[in-house]
């Protein structure tokens, strides 16, 4: 017969289970020092700067030790760290960390800032693309091929050695946390991919593909931040920001998705326009400060955050390219912006959604933050009020005396008088 474990063997073998445990946590994710600043050249390193005190932090905490764990069992070269920029202030000023949390990826003397969604396939992704080269090699039209397939948009440099090729790798640096960068040679394209010249870069995107021309296109690290979108997405609040950072002027927003046909207007308009579509309004009213009824049409001006609505229904094609061509001849009515009222009105429209978010979510909390407060500043202004109107009345009875006083001096005066006049007759 078989017998059960003694409690003590149970109680030490959850404890050596829990050692373990945590000597694996250790191993994946790195508690760093002051001393990691000369230790970290010779390995690249993905580094989330944290508080003790910050709630955002604790919510990263469990998905940074996953992102370290994904890294470790895929044979990553990247080491994943964590360090306290409160107790280690110095180390997070020399690294450029102004908030918490703040993610960076640390190769050799270059810091790249991670401002994507904070998900463990979006933060391992970016770690694996900014680890390895900023430009890849395209050796065949099979791998080609399967590049065209996997990403949505696709940079590709074609040619040898020359000047545009160093602007290219330069541009891949600093852009790299945002997409891949790749260079082939003339060979691995398709018999329907035609080059004008070459060298030449090329964005493969949306089903079509254009190159750049440094005469119209302007600088190459502004043309490949604007083409690294697709011409149509789904936009969010972090896309919209994006977006925003790029320089796109005018923003096309679908919020919900309305009638497919008018879709084909991406394909009659400037390609200076960006397209998506919004799930849901309650995204839009808050960066409007108004409401937008479902589904609706909106154009956003992100050089001055104005934005345009159809003055009627837009129901067809025609009147969507109606709409837009208003826009962009200026007969449209503009609305919002950056001036200082609509700056105030921002400032009362935050508090207010605040306070309201605070009510719903929790009513005796609301009432604890903003009705004590008003509380306190009542009692106060109370006080205020109250000594001011006591010292008055104080002030209105000091003067009733002093009037009272001299009414009895002048009535003493004429009493004395005929005294001293007998008492100068005696003298004499």
């Amino acid at each position: 017969m078989q017998r059960d474990p003694h409690p003590l063997t149970l109680l030490l073998a959850l404890q050596n289970t829990w050692l373990f445990l945590c000597s694996t946590v250790l191993a994946i994710v790195e508690e760093l020092d002051d001393t990691f600043k000369d230790t970290r050249v010779d390995d690249v390193w993905l580094v989330d700067f944290y508080a003790p005190w910050c709630g955002y932090c604790k919510k990263l905490e469990p998905v940074w030790y996953d992102v370290g764990a994904e890294l470790k069992s895929s044979g990553s070269p990247v080491r994943v760290g964590k360090m306290d920029g409160t107790a280690y202030s110095g180390m997070s000023s020399e690294f450029g960390v102004r908030g918490y949390p703040t993610i960076k990826l640390l190769k050799g003397d270059l810091a790249y800032n991670y401002k994507g969604p904070r998900t463990k396939d979006d933060i391992v992704e970016f770690a694996n693309r900014v680890a390895g080269p900023a430009v890849r090699a395209l050796p065949s039209k099979q791998m080609f091929d399967h590049m065209m397939k996997r990403h949505d948009v696709l940079f590709v440099y074609f040619g040898g050695e020359s000047p545009l090729k160093e602007k290219y790798i330069d541009m891949a640096a600093e852009l790299i946390v945002y997409t891949y960068f790749f260079s082939a040679s003339e060979d691995v394209l398709p018999e329907s991919v035609t080059l004008p010249e070459l060298p030449s870069v090329v964005v493969f995107k949306d089903g079509a593909y254009f190159t750049y021309d440094e005469y119209v296109d302007g600088g190459l690290s502004s043309w490949v931040n604007k083409e690294r979108f697709q011409s149509y997405l789904q936009i969010d609040g972090f896309t919209l920001y994006e977006l925003g950072e790029t320089g796109t002027v005018y923003i096309l927003l679908f919020v919900c998705v309305l009638c497919l046909t008018l879709l084909l207007v991406l394909f009659h308009l400037p390609r200076d326009f960006q397209f998506g579509h919004m799930d849901g309004n309650d995204y839009i009213n808050s960066l409007i400060m108004g409401e937008v009824s479902v589904p609706s049409i909106i154009i956003l001006n992100t050089s001055n955050e104005q934005y345009f609505l159809p003055s009627e229904p837009v129901e067809t094609l025609e009147q969507l390219v109606h709409f837009i061509n208003s826009v962009l001849d200026g007969s449209a009515q503009a609305q919002g912006g950056d001036g200082m009222f609509q700056r105030v009105k921002r400032v009362a429209f935050d508090a207010k959604s605040t306070i309201m978010s605070v009510f719903r979510s929790s009513p005796v909390l609301g009432c604890f933050l903003f009705g004590l407060p008003l509380g306190v500043i009542s009692l106060m202004c109370y006080g205020i009020c109250t000594a001011e109107s006591d010292d008055g009345q104080e002030d209105m009875e000091l003067m009733k005396r002093d009037d009272e006083e001299e009414e009895d001096d002048e009535e003493d005066e004429p009493r004395q008088a005929p005294g001293e006049l007998e008492g100068k007759f005696a003298i004499k």
